[in-house]
């Protein structure tokens, strides 16, 4: 049962976060009508970073459900085989039908709003910019959970505004994702979710540098993860 808790708390928190982004710059946009001047992103950040707060809370509050299939597989990675098999197995396509699902409802309902993120320069240079951006945030993240483990809103705040900075450094080459599942709504949407430009740039890099940064970090610290490893043990 709490297997399937955490599967329906994935699909739910991903079928929210493709409608939070969508609905953020409706409010924006449309709502306020700012557009995209400076003021306009400035407002636009700010709720962003609150958003990112609120699915924070809401991992905390439904006992990990996640919305970004590389948070996961950074954790599994550093599990046992059995957590691995089921957060690649279950979770992530958990997560992925759920953003899917989100896009879904979300075209209905705004025909208007697009079709989300798009590769706009060649595969290679894709892949080498989504690669780059997953490292950077993995290993950020890691470094919290390891640095301040229990200041929850420091945490967040640091996070938030990494992830926030990482997707704007990026967002004109490759919409700055640095999430699978929620690029996978939006190019199933399209059609193009099988396509060789999705798969290696939206699937294979990130995946590998989110591998990369979970052993780089292993490989600088390794004698403070023993330490924590036969703490548990003894617990």
């Amino acid at each position: 049962m709490a297997g399937f808790a955490l599967l329906l708390s994935d699909f739910l928190v991903s079928f929210m976060w493709v409608w939070s982004g969508v609905l953020t710059r409706i409010f924006v946009y449309n709502i306020l009508g700012l557009g995209h001047e400076q003021f306009g992103e400035a407002i636009k950040c700010a709720l962003s970073i609150l958003n990112m707060f609120f699915f924070a809370f809401l991992a905390k509050f439904s006992n990990g459900g996640a919305y970004n299939p590389l948070t996961v597989l950074s954790s599994a990675i550093s599990g046992d085989f059995s957590r691995f098999l089921f957060t690649v197995g279950a979770r992530i396509p958990a997560q992925v039908v759920g953003s899917i699902t989100g896009v879904r409802y979300i075209i209905e309902a705004f025909p208007e709003i697009g079709l989300g993120p798009r590769l706009n320069v060649d595969i290679h240079r894709g892949a080498l910019t989504e690669g780059l951006l997953t490292f950077a945030i993995v290993t950020i993240s890691l470094g919290l959970a390891r640095k301040i483990p229990g200041s929850f809103f420091m945490k967040t705040w640091i996070s938030s505004v990494s992830k926030l900075t990482l997707h704007i450094l990026g967002s004109d080459l490759t919409g700055g994702c640095m999430n699978p599942a929620s690029v996978m709504g939006w190019a199933f949407a399209r059609g193009d979710h099988i396509t060789k430009e999705h798969i290696l740039v939206y699937w294979l890099a990130p995946i590998e540098a989110t591998l990369l940064a979970v052993w780089t970090f292993k490989l600088i610290f390794p004698q403070k993860e023993e330490k924590v490893v036969k703490t548990t043990k003894s617990e």
